[in-house]
């Protein structure tokens, strides 16, 4: 066999959006506008959860761990375009690239992971709540979190290695906004069909598994639901249900729409404005629908933007209005 000259590229060029100077203003001030909505937003979440002793269950714990991760969603890509914007840049080296590419994949997986961990402790809720306590107990709780991280971090490190054996030539440039594994994968010029195999097992495993889990679930929580007699109790009963139906179907809907659509047109730059949805959007999104169906985030959200606008006095008040 004769030996292949193949490197390892400096860096990849994030073509990105429009390379319109003029338009690059607008993205830019769009995706700061964004990134500060979903960290702020995201970030009250925690605050309030962590604030608020009536929340301390089950089922905002996992709330909590999900705004920990759309924070970290949106962190690993959206300031790498701001910097890009502001130097007029479109490079991203190397270590960069992969760097980003990890972390995208550990919070992308986790995001699947929290969505199916809330779907299940909602059934557990509805269909078995008399035992609810006994089952969704702290440690089980604790133990599904450092599952979860345990895999998502072993899922990402297996790809990143996986990518590290790949050679790069001439063709560095990669139609997105930022370090997606396909795109780099498909970058390479040496044989990828491991990275492909590996691909599309996680994707059936760790995606359509979780998927499966949670439609699953539903199931389950219809069932029960239809088997109450007042109309009330069951309104009550799926009514806990609304807000996380509700981001279930906004990131899985974005993301199974923006992968089918990058099957049809692989090298298609509308595949990287369509991914803004499920990587920016929907992140930025989650902490409205929460508070806006839930009226124990309501409550719950007062507490840290008192502290914030009013000061520490303002804690003591609403210790005294309990």
């Amino acid at each position: 066999m004769e030996p292949r000259n193949h490197t390892w590229p400096v860096e990849f060029l994030l073509l990105g959006f429009s390379e319109d100077p003029a338009v690059q203003p607008l993205i830019f001030g769009l995706f700061l506008s964004m990134y500060l909505v979903t960290v702020s937003g995201n970030l009250l979440i925690i605050l309030a959860i962590l604030s608020d002793s009536h929340l301390h269950t089950p089922m905002y714990f996992f709330l909590a761990n999900l705004s920990l991760v759309d924070i970290g969603f949106t962190t690993t890509t959206v300031p790498k375009i701001l910097v890009n914007i502001q130097t007029q840049s479109q490079a991203i080296t190397y270590a960069g690239c992969l760097t980003q590419m990890f972390f995208f994949i550990i919070f992308g997986g986790l995001e699947n992971f929290f969505l199916t961990m809330m779907a299940y402790d909602r059934f557990v809720a509805i269909c078995h709540p008399l035992q609810y306590t006994i089952i969704m107990n702290p440690q089980l709780c604790v133990q599904l979190v450092l599952l979860c991280w345990t895999i998502g971090v072993l899922h990402a490190l297996l790809h990143s290695l996986l990518v590290l054996r790949l050679s790069f030539c001439t063709h560095k440039e990669i139609p997105h906004f930022f370090c997606e594994l396909n795109q780099v994968v498909q970058r390479a010029c040496s044989d990828t069909f491991l990275n492909d195999l590996m691909m599309d097992f996680a994707a059936v495993l760790l995606f359509c598994g979780p998927l499966a889990g949670i439609l699953y679930s539903y199931y389950k929580i219809t069932s029960s639901v239809r088997a109450i007699s007042s109309t009330q109790g069951k309104y009550k009963a799926f009514s806990t249900c609304a807000s996380h139906l509700s981001v279930v179907s906004l990131f899985y809907g974005t993301s199974i729409g923006v992968y089918l659509s990058a099957s049809a047109a692989p090298s298609s730059a509308s595949t990287a404005e369509a991914s803004v949805m499920y990587t920016v959007v929907t992140p930025m999104l989650n902490p409205f629908i929460y508070s806006l169906r839930n009226n124990d985030i309501q409550r719950a959200v007062k507490i840290p933007l008192r502290l914030i606008f009013q000061g520490p006095s303002a804690s003591h008040t609403h210790e005294s209005d309990l």
